[in-house]
């Protein structure tokens, strides 16, 4: 890494071998604004999370911890402790693009700890650590669809608790297409997901022709006037929390309605078809409601041959000449890659497993989760296992997925 790039980070500058201190004080230096052409990168995007400690006697800037932890959760670490060992297995070149300086007479102090990780994770701001991430994600998100799909669904830390055994519980925006995590903030222990589905979207920039998929949970007036304000789509599913809506729903004359699309699907040791039929509506009691749409579900457990029948209702606020029934099919479909995503982080990276408790820790360590998922999504990486064993074969590949090399 050069020296103009160190300085602008506000990285230390390798200093003299006879220092015991790396200079860490051109880290408090203000950041330079980014032209509007160029795309800030990963460090840059971790440099705008604020450092809790004094800046005296800081020996290693909280964005190489930040960065180092993101490279290891890359290669596979699970947890704090195998972080740790990750960045004391690393070479001097890898912790050198990184801003740290490795001291030749004291060498195991030139690197963070694996304590030294824990602490400052555990007193980092995760609010702004997710915005960073989500931020340098978005940044590199293409989609070719004419409407970009993004759900908003919930996940429990199930090994982590806060004080009085209260699970961490977090609601995330994330994108159909890659599985993208573009927003995501702790739902309080007072509050619910209700209360943080504004203030989590409040976090993305433009969310204008966006569809925002959601569960029954957000079902809500405010969330869809809310969403049609920032002039964005809705699809919401309407279940027994919402029972006059429904009522109008099954009222409808779905009988007279032919059948206007047919998927098929096999997985979770079943067979799915899907048969579904949109109908335009002008009087629903629901904000912006322009179609509604019935889901029959007929599935068949391969082992037991049970077959099981459920009709779903939903309601969009995308016209007919915005999306016809194929297209509606596709976004109802694609709210399950958040569903996927929690699949991965729960069974690749043992995420409910994880019985870290310290301060924002487990947070923190989530938000690199989706950090690392993401990245290899980004690279095409399809098997996110093989992805996470590949990078640990290679220390420098977590660095080429993260566009630090």
């Amino acid at each position: 890494m050069e020296f103009s790039t160190l300085c602008n980070l506000g990285l230390p500058v390798p200093a003299d071998a006879s220092s015991l201190i790396s200079p860490v004080f051109n880290q408090l230096r203000p950041h330079p604004e980014v032209s509007g052409r160029e795309v800030p990168g990963l460090l840059e995007r971790l440099a705008q999370v604020p450092d809790p400690r004094d800046p005296r006697g800081v020996r290693h800037p909280l964005v190489t911890v930040l960065a180092l932890t993101a490279c290891a959760v890359l290669a596979g670490a699970r947890s704090l402790l195998a972080v740790g060992e990750w960045v004391a297995d690393a070479p001097p070149a890898l912790l050198a693009r990184l801003g740290t300086v490795v001291d030749p007479l004291y060498p195991k102090r030139s690197w963070p700890a694996e304590s030294t990780i824990r602490r400052l994770l555990a007193r980092a701001d995760t609010d702004a650590l997710d915005q960073a991430v989500g931020a340098w994600l978005a940044d590199r998100q293409t989609s070719g669809e004419e409407l970009r799909g993004l759900a908003v669904d919930g996940k429990s830390l199930r090994g982590a608790a806060r004080a009085k055994g209260r699970k961490i519980h977090l609601l995330a925006a994330c994108d159909h297409a890659r599985a993208l995590v573009l927003a995501q903030m702790d739902v309080g222990e007072k509050t619910n997901e209700i209360t943080c589905f504004q203030p989590l979207l409040d976090t993305l920039e433009n969310l204008a022709g966006t569809v925002v998929t959601s569960d029954a949970l957000h079902t809500q007036h405010d969330h869809a006037v809310y969403l049609l304000n920032r002039q964005a789509h809705y699809i919401v599913i309407v279940k027994r929390n919402t029972k006059k809506l429904r009522k109008q729903l099954k009222s409808l004359p779905w009988k007279q309605i032919p059948l206007q699309d047919r998927t098929r699907a096999t997985g979770h040791g079943r067979h799915e078809i899907r048969r579904l039929k949109v109908c335009t509506v002008n009087n629903l009691l629901f904000p912006g409601a322009r179609q509604a749409v019935q889901i029959v579900r007929r599935r068949v457990h391969r082992k037991t041959g049970k077959i099981s029948l459920k009709t779903v209702y939903a309601v969009t606020s995308l016209t007919a000449e915005q999306a016809g029934p194929a297209q509606l099919a596709r976004l109802i479909r694609g709210h399950w890659a958040v569903e996927a995503l929690h699949h991965v982080r729960d069974v690749t990276f043992a995420e409910d497993a994880s019985q870290g408790r310290t301060g924002n820790a487990p947070r923190a360590m989530a938000t690199c989760r989706n950090l690392a998922i993401g990245a290899l999504r980004l690279a095409g990486v399809r098997n996110i296992a093989s992805g996470l064993r590949r990078a640990a074969r290679d220390q420098t590949r977590s660095l080429a997925l993260l566009g630090l090399k």
